[in-house]
């Protein structure tokens, strides 16, 4: 019988809680919407699992959780910490990336340039919710829309925060399809919406090679504690540029960067605790990290309205809302709004210009963020 009572005292029955059962719920929350409504499955699915191991009574106090030096996804948790995931994530999407659209027509990178305010108010509205100057620079960066860039530089600046805020960023990625529809309808006109945009120009080979060499001296002088993301990004976008490295091009878009996305998404959403999640401070950043994906992708919209009073070729601004850095759900997003007005009109190709300009344009932020406070 004392055995029997050991090997009890030993389960998670005993120690369950409300906020673990909270937050097991919201984990299979993620699951469910990752598989029923197509959520941003290969991030939900992870995460939400990850969000019960986490939270299962019984496993911290046996030294197997996140937290607990030496146990396995205490080590799988250290490339989280140190930037190592976000980083080999920017390769990846360095390789799958096409920057044609923006060479194509370079002045949509100011769409992309104009969505990082969001980053911006949410810093001011974090400074004015009572955190510190560190922690409101990493919750700002949700508005980005950038999951990779938020880790990493919360895991710089606020690694305290690292969950909460990348639970916070991946979420409203997720949800782009939902979130941003009712803010383009609302910011533009039927007429906006019926604009045609002009053909692309043809970009040729050698203008695509050397783009990510140009563009990482250019923004990395501009921003240099960005190198690092940067760097990896636009390596990324060489090696499938460039002809000779197709291998190399293949892996880091297809099975490196499914490895990291889900060591990424498990780690984080174990490291989502109860003790850590359920407080104050981490609803406040649900409601700002709303909040400047709501700036974002309004100024995005408004930004491309502005300049249409300057251009002759006018720009739908439909595609304004690609400003952010979800790549490419907001392009898509443009996309299918635009042919809800017109079945004929293709806004994905132009949408992808301020997409990928919006990718650069947080970690730039980022790396200006990094540099100013990280010292």
């Amino acid at each position: 019988m004392q055995e029997l009572v050991q090997f009890i005292q030993t389960t998670g029955f005993l120690n369950f809680s409300w906020g673990n059962l909270l937050m097991m719920g919201f984990g299979l929350l993620f699951v469910w919407l990752a598989i029923t409504k197509g959520f941003e499955p290969l991030l939900l699915v992870p995460i939400g699992f990850g969000m019960l191991i986490g939270n299962l009574p019984g496993v911290a106090e046996q030294g197997l959780g996140v937290d607990d030096t030496g146990s396995v996804f205490n080590l799988l948790y250290f490339g989280v910490k140190h930037g190592i995931y976000p980083s080999l994530i920017f390769m990846g999407i360095g390789a799958m990336t096409d920057f044609s659209t923006l060479i194509a027509n370079p002045k949509l990178i100011l769409l992309g340039a104009a969505a990082q305010f969001g980053i911006f108010a949410t810093f001011i509205g974090s400074i004015l919710l009572g955190f510190n100057v560190m922690e409101a620079a990493s919750i700002g960066i949700i508005g980005g829309a950038d999951g990779p860039t938020s880790i990493y530089l919360a895991s710089n600046l606020a690694p305290h925060l690292v969950g909460s805020i990348a639970l916070a960023a991946y979420s409203y990625m997720s949800l782009v399809p939902v979130i941003q529809p009712p803010i383009m309808r609302l910011l533009t006109t039927k007429k906006e919406r019926l604009i045609r945009m002009k053909p692309l120009r043809v970009v040729s080979k050698r203008e695509r090679i050397f783009f990510p060499i140009v563009a990482f001296i250019v923004t990395t002088l501009i921003s240099p504690g960005s190198v690092v993301l940067l760097g990896m990004l636009f390596l990324g976008n060489l090696l499938k540029e460039c002809g000779v490295t197709e291998r190399l091009a293949a892996t880091a878009r297809g099975t490196l960067i499914d490895i990291v996305t889900v060591l990424i998404g498990l780690t984080v959403g174990a490291r989502t605790t109860a003790a850590t999640f359920l407080t104050p401070a981490s609803i406040k950043i649900f409601v700002l990290g709303a909040a400047s994906f709501a700036v974002a992708t309004a100024s995005g919209v408004m930004f491309a309205k502005i300049m249409n009073l300057f251009i002759k070729d006018k720009i739908n601004p439909l595609i304004g809302n690609a400003g952010v850095s979800a790549v490419p759900a907001s392009a898509r997003v443009s996309q299918v709004v635009g042919q809800q007005y017109d079945k004929s009109n293709y806004l994905i190709m132009h949408a992808m210009a301020p997409n990928v300009a919006g990718v650069v344009g947080s970690a730039v932020v980022a790396g200006v963020l990094l540099g100013i406070l990280g010292q």
